[in-house]
């Protein structure tokens, strides 16, 4: 009997990796459900090889980015609109792919569906390039016969999502490197310009003002100290990383973190009620469970907090109850969210309120990053205006008190 590996997600959100004998992956796929496991990789051992070969080129080329999907995912719904078998569509686009890492993936899974496998039981050994979400769409429109429409879709989400994320960020790096350079700045003042002027203020025996005492205190406790400091923060930076990135309990304090923050925390938690009402309404409309649905949402939202919530809604649907009635129990889930998801549960169009819903906040986060680039800009010259009038201060002060006294 065939023995695959796995690797799935419980519950609890922590990993877990294993083997199971089965006559199939699909009966892999009922035994790992039936132990209420998130399936995030699924191979047979004697591909396992191969796979960990194209894992090891994605950290040698580099990793792929989502608009490489999107465009592999576009070009590969025209080939097969146009009637060219799927087999022949993957090898012209693995051929074509740009991306060395996608072109070995694509290759593979044109040979795995040449072999017999269906296009979503080969992409489901990649979850990195295509995930959970990807997949379930893939198979949707497999069944459905529309593959050549999910797909079209597809990319048209990812598109969707990846602009949303992007321009979040790009809002994000005018300020951040506004404040890097005035860091960068001070320093730069405090170890090489300030010494230089205490050197002269000191000599002449003028009296200091206060605020040119700081600077000079905090200059000589920069160059005494600075490297400790530096190294502390690096060493603090990397590890904080580490246990973010390793460790289940880190990333939810992270994720706890993000959507705390003052102004910035808001526009996050209407990016993820964005990517939670479209992709649980896609899921929806595409015919999958919504069970099964939910597990794929709480999968890829990007936020452990909002993970576990969607999970627990899963439950709570397993039970009998209603998915609105465990997101009203968390403040982190916006009102309007809880009031539309009661209303398409009644009315039975859960799928069209939810995909009105994604629409509204998609709309609602280029408002607010309008909003919030609009007002970064001038708190931004008011505090390097502030900085700057200070140092001049502290520099021309004492130089104008020592031309005085002569």
């Amino acid at each position: 009997m065939p023995r695959f590996k796995y690797t799935a997600r419980t519950p609890e959100g922590k990993i877990e990796s294993g083997t199971v004998d089965a006559a199939s992956s699909e009966a892999v796929v009922v035994i790992l459900q039936n132990r209420k496991l998130i399936i995030t990789s699924l191979v047979p051992e004697t591909a396992e090889n191969q796979i960990r070969f194209l894992n090891f080129l994605s950290v040698i080329l580099g990793r792929v980015k989502t608009q490489d999907v999107v465009v592999l995912t576009r070009q590969l719904a025209a080939l097969i609109s146009a009637k060219v078998p799927l087999v022949q569509s993957l090898r012209t686009m693995a051929k074509q792919t740009k991306n060395k890492n996608l072109s070995g993936i694509v290759s593979a899974v044109a040979d795995d569906v040449d072999a017999g496998a269906s296009l979503s039981r080969s992409l489901v050994k990649y979850p990195r390039v295509f995930s959970s979400f990807y997949v379930n769409m893939v198979k949707s429109g497999e069944v459905s016969g529309r593959l050549e429409e999910v797909l079209v879709y597809l990319a048209d989400y990812l598109g969707r999502q990846y602009l949303l994320t992007a321009r979040a960020r790009s809002a994000m790096i005018y300020p951040l490197f506004v404040l890097g350079s005035l860091v960068i700045i001070g320093i730069l003042l405090l170890v090489v310009v300030v010494p230089q002027l205490t050197t002269i203020v000191v000599e002449s025996g003028a009296e200091l003002p206060a605020v040119t005492r700081l600077l000079i205190a905090l200059s000589n406790f920069t160059r005494a100290w600075g490297w400790l400091l530096a190294i502390v923060f690096i060493v603090a930076g990397v590890f904080s990383w580490r246990y973010v990135k390793k460790s289940a309990e880190g990333r939810y304090i992270f994720d706890s973190i993000i959507i705390r923050v003052p102004v910035f925390g808001e526009l996050m938690k209407k990016i993820y009620m964005a990517r939670f009402a479209e992709t649980l309404s896609t899921l929806s409309s595409a015919g999958i469970a919504i069970s099964q649905a939910l597990e794929v949402t709480a999968d890829i939202i990007g936020n452990s907090v909002y993970r576990l919530i969607v999970l627990e809604a899963n439950e709570e649907v397993r039970r009998g109850g209603s998915i609105s009635t465990a997101l009203e129990r968390h403040k982190e889930i916006l009102p309007m969210v809880v009031q539309m998801v009661s209303v398409g549960e009644q009315t039975g169009k859960l799928d069209v309120i939810l995909r009105d819903v994604a629409k509204f906040f998609t709309e609602e986060v280029g408002r607010t990053l309008d909003t919030l680039v609009q007002l970064i800009e001038p708190i931004l010259i008011l505090i390097l205006g502030a900085g700057t009038a200070i140092l001049v201060a502290a520099i021309l002060l004492p130089i104008y008190n020592l031309a005085e006294s002569f």
